[in-house]
């Protein structure tokens, strides 16, 4: 990912975080040095540096995922910015977004007691107090039978790349002329934009 260096992150417990709350990924590997990708849940095992999900089996990316140098996307809120909101006419216009890449290597996980875990786990990160799913007694036999049609696997990570776009090559008043515009918006990622790039003033 190009990376100007007003953008670059580089702290691993930000860029951690930032999985955790933005953890819908695309994963994206190449069959026949085509590229291949799918739209995945992931969770992130922080202890061990590296992520969880698992493919549809009809889904045939994991056929020739393993031993390949994956490319697992984790974008964030991201917002049209209008030069009409700065100071002057001599500007253009431009986009604010966040976003991480995790690239690692992937191994499909066989055994059945961790992929019944995984599955809890994931179950366990997505529920609400008011919609307690759960995988019990009560529905295992359902749930057993079905991870038939799962391929799970962990992606080991071997390096990260965080771009938060913020305006930071702007000067401070312009930048808080674009937070005042965000603010505005109805937009929830307009918001989150803007209440990223406040707190990054605020550095």
């Amino acid at each position: 990912m190009y990376i100007p260096k007003h953008f670059l992150v580089e702290d691993r417990t930000s860029l951690f975080e930032f999985i955790e709350n933005n953890s819908f990924g695309i994963v994206f590997s190449t069959h026949d040095n085509v590229p291949v990708a799918s739209h995945l849940p992931f969770l992130l095992d922080w202890e061990n540096d590296c992520l969880i999900s698992h493919f549809a089996r009809p889904n045939e990316q994991w056929k020739e995922i393993e031993g390949q140098e994956v490319l697992a996307v984790f974008p964030g809120p991201h917002t049209y910015i209008s030069s009409s909101w700065y100071e002057t006419n001599m500007s253009v216009p431009t986009w604010n977004y966040v976003a991480v890449h995790v690239y690692g290597s992937v191994a499909i996980i066989e055994d059945h007691t961790e992929v019944l875990q995984s599955l809890k786990k994931l179950i366990s990160k997505y529920e609400t107090v008011d919609s307690p799913y759960e995988i019990n007694e009560t529905n295992n036999e359902l749930v057993e039978g079905l991870t038939r049609g799962i391929v799970p696997f962990r992606l080991k990570i071997n390096r990260m790349e965080g771009k938060w776009k913020l305006s930071q090559n702007h000067s401070e008043d312009r930048q808080k002329r674009v937070i005042e515009q965000l603010e505005q918006s109805e937009s929830e990622d307009d918001r989150k934009i803007a209440e990223l790039m406040r707190t990054n003033l605020g550095k």
